[in-house]
This record gives structure tokens, C-alpha cells and sequence, in this order.
């Protein structure tokens, strides 16, 4: 970053100061994708292949981009996506975006995978917060999450579907993140000795365990290979729509279904009961290759019912994203990478600003295009290029 340009502003600012601040594994960790990741660009770049209509001469003197996600009053339609391991990149990450999505008016995500436990994530907020989950081989496992996440008040279950097996993310086996041989062990240290500010301010002071949800089931929560294994041995690939049913059975609110990318698993996840879904190629860490998720979403939107909410994550940067998106027939878009950098590279107040950006963004853009409310941006204001 340019020492003119001190006060980050977008996603690509955060991203930089994420990258100084952290250990390079880590970074790897959150900023790669799969194989030759070419999906986790696509994410990004195929939002350049639609175009928004301004609109002018329109009376938008009471622009308001607030809007239900999932029953929640939100204050723009974007909600924070589950990030595994989020509390590595900063300290106690997933209390500590809880509370910023709390103060900016938006939906949370706990992740399964996280490090603090959801017990810790309610507490920093008292509210309600969706809990993201992964369908284990050991189903007495799930109902103790499930149970627990209730019990602390969830009321939106986010069920990724699209793990079945975990992505070839070579970042991660390049920079030694898996490696259990002592250049791997070397390769690491030295790492963490180049980010001091990291050393102190999250590995000392934020004592994070790797899956705080589950560390009473994983042999070494803190062993990262540990981690690994047993994400490996537990993710059950044996999963079919028929499991939703049993799902339903030990959960009482609304399920979201993560991880859709064809207009027949929608239809599916329709018809096995689902209260909504999120259009995701899991940002690109998945199926290297496979289509970008705004590529995808329109022709979604229009084959299910329209009480099925539609959400999408994957490749949004902006508020501009966020428009797109709803014009292409998303209720809201889940961000994961960009909170991620924001509270990496600046903290809570790096957090809070991003959001803020994206909120102004949304309001210009809606201001611009001659709308005052969400449901007014529709299909008839963007257009795809050629």
C-alpha cells in the first residue's frame, strides 16, 4: 500500500494489510482457492460481465437498503458467511465480527469449524446468530451442536452441502501449512516469527484453539494436521438430500441450504424442505473449474418458488456486487474473504468501516438507479454483456 494512501477504504485495501499482518500460511489459508483457482477468480471478475441502469429524473430523496434476511432485520442485505478458523486471523475473530455485525446491523455465521465456540459468539452479542454446519459421520456429534446452538438462541441453521470431500487447495501444501517435516515445522516458524504483530496480538493474547465447537471430540485442537485429519476422516460423503429429512427432525428453525450451484439441486433442496439457499461454489475452494456463483444465480432464481430465499456468496467486493446480485434475484449475498481481511489487516474498526463502505456503496447505487427500496431493484435494471 502507498504510504499516501492511509486510510483503507475497499476489500483490496484490507487485503493488503491482511497479507502484511499475517503469517503467510495463514493468508494462504483465506485468500487461495483450489487447484489453479481459477473458480475463485471468476467469482470476482464474472460480476464485470453485468451492467446496472442509471435511472435519473426519480424522486430518491428516502433511499433505505435495509431488508429481512431470514426473518432478521438487517440493515443492508448482506450477512457475514461462516470462515473456518476465523479466530486465527485475529483475536477471538468470531466474537469479535459477531459484535461488529451486531453494531452494523447485520446477520453472523458461526461456523462449525470456528474457533471460539458458539456459547462465546452468543455471549459477545446477545442476540440471535445463524450456525453453520457440516454434516459429520458421527450424528451424536450434530445433535450436541445443533442442541447447543439452540440452547444459546439460533434460530438459522446454514447447512453446507458442497463438502463432500475437501478441495486440493495447494497454497496450503506449498507454504508448509500441512506439513508434519521439520522444513514444514521450519518453514512455519520462521513465518510467525516475521509477524510479530500477530504473534502477540492473537496467538498470546487471544489463546485460540483450532474448533473451539468440537474440541472435546478432535484428539489435539491445537494441532492444525490434527485438524485436518479429522476433517478428513469426519466429513461424511455418504450425505443425500433423503438426510434432510433426519435434519429437520432435530432442528426447529429455518434451514439454509450452502453450497448450490445447479438449477436441479435447487429444485432438490426445494422440495427436501429447505427454507432457503445460498447460490456457492464454496468461494472457489471446491471444484476448481466449476461456474461462478453470479453466473449461476439467475437461472436459480427463477426455477424455485419465490417464499425460497435466495442468497449468494462468492466473489462480492463491493456494494456494487450486492446490487447485481439483487437485481439477479438474491434476497442478499453472504461476504466471507472480505470481513475476513478487514478484521485482519485493521480490527474492529477496519470491520466496521468495510461495512460501512459497503452500505454507502449500496445506497449510491440505488440513489443512481432511481430506486428507494431493496424490492425495487429488479431484473428490469441490469443487463449482461456480451
Amino acid at each position: 500500500m502507498s504510504l499516501f494512501n492511509v486510510n483503507p477504504v475497499d476489500v483490496s485495501d484490507y487485503r493488503r494489510l491482511a497479507r502484511r499482518r499475517l503469517p503467510r500460511f495463514l493468508f494462504d489459508y483465506i485468500d487461495g482457492g483450489a487447484n489453479q483457482e481459477s473458480t475463485l477468480q471468476a467469482n470476482i471478475s464474472d460480476f464485470d460481465r453485468y451492467r446496472l441502469k442509471q435511472r435519473v429524473m426519480r424522486n430518491v430523496d428516502q433511499v433505505d437498503p435495509s431488508t429481512r434476511l431470514a426473518g432478521f432485520s438487517a440493515s443492508m442485505p448482506l450477512a457475514l458467511a461462516p470462515v473456518g478458523m476465523a479466530g486465527m486471523f485475529a483475536r477471538r475473530g468470531e466474537a469479535l465480527g459477531a459484535r461488529i455485525a451486531q453494531q452494523r446491523g447485520v446477520p453472523f455465521t458461526s461456523s462449525t469449524l470456528g474457533i471460539c465456540p458458539i456459547e462465546e459468539v452468543i455471549a459477545a452479542t446477545g442476540q440471535p446468530i445463524w450456525f453453520q454446519l457440516y454434516m459429520l459421520r458421527d450424528r451424536e456429534v450434530v445433535k450436541s451442536l445443533l442442541q447447543r446452538a439452540q440452547n444459546a438462541g439460533c434460530q438459522t441453521l446454514v447447512f453446507t452441502v458442497d463438502l463432500a470431500v475437501a478441495g486440493m487447495r495447494l497454497r496450503d501444501f506449498r507454504n508448509g501449512m500441512l506439513g508434519t517435516n521439520l522444513r514444514s515445522k521450519l518453514s512455519k516458524m520462521a513465518q510467525l516469527l516475521y509477524s510479530p504483530h500477530w504473534l502477540y496480538n492473537v496467538a498470546i493474547k487471544g489463546k485460540p484453539h483450532i474448533i473451539g465447537n468440537l474440541s472435546e471430540v478432535v484428539p489435539d485442537p491445537d494441532d492444525l494436521n490434527a485438524y485436518k485429519a479429522f476433517v478428513d476422516d469426519q466429513f461424511d460423503p455418504s450425505v443425500t438430500w433423503e438426510d434432510i429429512a433426519w435434519l429437520r427432525s432435530v432442528w426447529s428453525g429455518k434451514i439454509i441450504i450452502k453450497g448450490v450451484l445447479e438449477v436441479e439441486d435447487a429444485r432438490a433442496a426445494v422440495a427436501a424442505g429447505a427454507d432457503g439457499i445460498v447460490v456457492s461454489n464454496h468461494g472457489g475452494r471446491q471444484l476448481d473449474s466449476a461456474a461462478s456463483s453470479i453466473s449461476k444465480l439467475a437461472a436459480i432464481s427463477q426455477a424455485i418458488p419465490p417464499e425460497t430465499e435466495i442468497y449468494l456468496d462468492g466473489g462480492v467486493r463491493s456494494g456494487i456486487d450486492v446490487v447485481k446480485a439483487i437485481a439477479l434475484g438474491a434476497r442478499g449475498v453472504l461476504i466471507g474473504r472480505p470481513w475476513i481481511y478487514a478484521m485482519a489487516g485493521a480490527g474492529e474498526q477496519g470491520l466496521n468501516n468495510l461495512l460501512q463502505t459497503f452500505h454507502n456503496e449500496i445506497r449510491t447505487a440505488m440513489a443512481l438507479m432511481g430506486v428507494n427500496r431493496i424490492e425495487e431493484i429488479t431484473a428490469d435494471l441490469i443487463e449482461e454483456t456480451e
